[in-house]
């Protein structure tokens, strides 16, 4: 043993051995004793390793050959389906000849029927669109179903129209022609204002309008439903035919169609009101129709205390007793106080009694020519502050949408309007009370004349 260990060369391949070798996982972990525990662990992982090289090995082959199996299988499978291509292949020819010996029989046999039932589709398809914008819809909402059937068969090749539809389309529209002439009451949903759907009787006048507690309702073909009109006619004829035709059950009722089926009742609910046309004025129209108020109020006091002034002046001229509850009674108490004096005095007192009653009688007239004139004006405002917000819009939008510069130009327009609808009245009425005040002033003028003229003719007599 000590001689074996003292050769170098024997102990470097013992080591170079020990490393080339790989050993088992529990082995490597022991430590050798001696070179024969040394070389006999060596032993021991070299027949390891051979048991596991031929594990693998056989894991290996058996791989191999489930693969080469697998390849195998799909070749047949492949040869297979080309097999069965090729036969559907074969088939598809036979079918697509049998099936174009078939399509000239079948147009041999149809002969002048083929036009036939192309008219068909075509009435049927017409029809259907016809019915489904109808107000008679809502009685017989089934027959859409039928007509939309027919028209797809119809469109088809594969199937024919029997007697029965063809008598079924034919009565569809013997009973669209007749329903159009009739006047219908019958019970059905009507969805109200706030959306709810609740069950009403409705009249059904022809294909043109229907009526419900006389309000115009809305027949809406897309969703099918019965719509109360959130607004309805402003124009009393049109309400009022509504309300007799909802009531009446017996009788003639005068009731104004729309041909369009609601189109131009649409137009007419959209026309606006004038509510609408005031508040399309602005705050310049709001203060336009303020001042008209204003003057109106003004003018109807002016006519009243005027009118009740004339009735007592008209009193007083034929009445000799003086009251002081008139201006022309007060103008003659101050003749009467200066009677003894001497005429110019006279005549000077008689100017200045007029001349205070005159401010009661022309009170108020100079505002009334002041709105008469700057009414006209404020509406010129109106109008180029609308133009402004027109020109604004049409420079950020451009004109390709009118209804962008709508509310501009109706601004413009409508203040034009207010201001000339207040004017004019406003200067009628500025006329009038003047026409009423300064009558009254020439009354008294006229008596104050003619106490004057009486007592200047008084002092010539007595001079003479």
């Amino acid at each position: 043993m000590r001689n074996f260990i003292g050769k170098p060369a024997i102990a470097i391949g013992a080591t170079a051995i020990f490393c080339l070798l790989p050993l088992g996982a529990a082995m490597a972990q022991d430590k050798a004793a001696s070179l024969d525990d040394l070389l006999r662990q060596v032993e021991q992982g070299r027949v390891n390793d051979q048991r596991e090289f031929r594990e693998r090995e056989r894991r290996f082959i058996n791989a191999r050959n489930e693969r080469r199996s697998m390849l195998q299988r799909a070749v047949r499978e492949r040869t297979a389906e080309e097999n069965r291509s090729t036969q559907l292949e074969a088939t598809f020819g036979e079918n697509e000849i049998r099936t174009s010996e078939l399509s000239a029989a079948l147009d041999r046999r149809l002969g002048s029927l083929k036009e036939l039932f192309g008219i068909l589709q075509q009435v049927s398809g017409e029809t259907m669109a016809l019915l489904d914008n109808s107000l008679t819809s809502i009685q017989f909402p089934d027959r859409g179903e039928f007509l939309g059937g027919l028209a797809t068969k119809m469109g088809t090749s594969s199937e024919l129209a029997s007697i029965e539809e063809i008598e079924r389309l034919w009565y569809e529209l013997q009973r669209e022609m007749t329903e159009q002439g009739r006047v219908v009451r019958f019970s059905t949903t009507v969805l109200n204002t706030n959306g709810e759907a609740e069950e009403r009787e409705v009249v059904r006048v022809g294909v043109f309008n229907v009526v419900s507690d006389g309000k115009y309702l809305q027949y809406s073909s897309k969703t099918r439903n019965l719509t109360e009109l959130g607004r309805q006619p402003q124009q009393a004829r049109f309400t009022d035919s509504a309300e007799d035709l909802s009531d009446k059950r017996v009788g003639q009722v005068v009731f104004g169609l729309d041909p369009t089926s609601g189109q131009i009742l649409s137009l007419l609910l959209r026309s606006p009101t004038f509510a609408d046309r005031v508040k399309m004025g602005g705050i310049v129209g709001y203060i336009i129709m303020a001042l008209g108020v204003v003057a109106l109020l003004i003018a109807l006091e002016r006519l009243l205390v005027l009118t009740l002034t004339a009735n007592k002046v008209n009193r007083q001229l034929k009445s000799d007793e003086l009251t002081g509850d008139n201006p022309l009674g007060r103008v003659l108490l101050a003749s009467q106080k200066y009677r003894d004096a001497d005429l110019e005095t006279l005549e000077l007192k008689l100017g200045e009694a007029i001349l205070k009653e005159t401010p009661a009688l022309t009170r108020a007239l100079m505002f009334l020519k002041i709105i008469a004139v700057v009414a006209p004006l404020l509406g010129l405002l109106g109008t180029v502050t609308g133009m402004i917000k027109t020109f604004q819009i049409i420079t950020l939008y451009g004109t390709g949408d009118p209804t962008l510069m709508a509310g501009g130009i109706s601004q413009a327009l409508v203040t034009t309007v207010q201001g000339l609808s207040v004017a004019i009245p406003t200067v009628l009425l500025h006329t009038l009370v003047t026409g009423r005040s300064k009558k009254i002033t020439h009354v008294l003028q006229e008596q104050s004349a003619g106490i004057v003229a009486e007592r200047s003719e008084a002092l010539h007599a007595q001079s003479a």
